[in-house]
């Protein structure tokens, strides 16, 4: 088992939680981040809103009959991504070997720590009073001696707690840790897991690594090593981006339309950086992640750069059109579009078709 130090930091209800500190008259209500329209998603629920069932990728529709009450607040990117920025600070106080998941999560491997801390579970404790102190928000963490477990670990406290997993506990936790915690495993690759008697990690763990490949595609090779805990994987820290892109990770596996449901939010989060970064753009990309971790991406390059929000979701969507067609269980647990050929604002005129 590896000796390294992982923490992963996760935000607790992020985007909620940033509006309700803004909004403090709200607190105890069930709050919803989202546009308001018959197809619009949640980007965020509070945690009261969850009493109700509701939660991140729900259609807002769907959100209204479970819970009529809720207050319903547009998405502040900006604002988020300013709050994000503060934290970010925070982990580079310990540590520059950061790797960013979304604006509310990511990957700090505290191995060797600029304070010479001891324990990472130390380093996560300070971590975390240092955000809250900072920025009146909590996170929850999870410590472990890789990224995959680190993960799991850091929902196991929520909110405002932290799980630690040392390497010598590591089998004893995924004996019983359920199928679902693993990441990609959704209702199709569970359904068939359970018909193959399989409840948990320890469960799959009985399976030889030939058996997996072959039930499983290549998929049974990442599965064969995480029912063992094994994730080599490193940090990978910042660096400077040739493009600029947003992207979600479903909390659970998706049919593409129920995924492409997300393109309007995250092209209106896209945009916002770009106004923000005084740039212009020519290229797009669409990304997506199968449930079992393939990557697919298409790509489209114009003669003049996106003039608006509404020019980069038409892109995003154009670009739905040419994925290959559709498997009939394919499901997806990311989706994301990003921007390049970037150049100075107002470098070129707009000649937008």
């Amino acid at each position: 088992m590896s000796d390294r130090k992982i923490i992963h930091i996760d935000m607790d209800a992020f985007y909620a939680s940033v509006e309700l500190r803004e909004q403090p008259h709200l607190k105890g209500k069930p709050v919803v981040v989202a546009w308001e329209g018959s197809r619009s998603v949640i980007c965020a629920a509070s945690y009261e809103a969850r009493r109700f069932g509701l939660h991140s990728a729900m259609s807002v529709a769907k959100a209204k009959r479970l819970c009529p009450q809720a207050v319903y607040i547009p998405p502040h990117f900006a604002l988020y991504r300013e709050v994000s920025a503060q934290i970010h600070a925070v982990f580079r106080r310990h540590t520059d070997l950061i790797e960013p998941l979304s604006l509310d999560e990511a990957y700090l491997d505290v191995t060797r720590n600029k304070q010479n801390i001891a324990y990472a579970s130390d380093v996560a404790r300070s971590i975390r009073a240092d955000i809250f102190t900072e920025t009146g928000l909590t996170a929850s963490a999870g410590i472990a001696p890789n990224k995959f477990l680190a993960k799991i670990d850091s929902d196991w406290r929520k909110p405002n707690g932290q799980f630690v997993l040392p390497p010598q506990k590591v089998a004893a936790f995924l004996e019983t840790l359920p199928l679902t915690k693993i990441p990609g495993v959704g209702k199709v690759t569970l359904k068939k897991m359970q018909s193959l008697g399989m409840q948990t990690a320890g469960d799959l763990k009985t399976f030889a690594r030939g058996e997996l490949l072959n039930l499983f595609g290549r998929y049974g090779y990442r599965l064969y090593d995480l029912a063992r805990g094994v994730d080599e994987r490193p940090v990978k820290a910042e660096r400077e981006r040739l493009q600029i892109s947003t992207e979600i990770t479903l909390p659970e596996d998706l049919p593409l339309h129920e995924a492409a449901a997300h393109l309007p939010h995250l092209a209106e989060d896209l945009w916002q950086q770009i106004e923000r970064k005084h740039t212009e753009a020519k290229s797009i990309t669409l990304k997506l992640k199968t449930h079992d971790f393939r990557t697919l991406t298409r790509s489209l390059t114009y003669s003049s750069p996106f003039p608006d929000c509404q020019s980069l979701l038409c892109a995003a969507q154009t670009l739905l059109q040419r994925l290959p067609p559709q498997q009939e269980h394919d499901t997806y647990r990311l989706i994301g579009i990003g921007v390049s050929r970037l150049f100075p604002k107002n470098q070129q005129p707009a000649l937008w078709l």
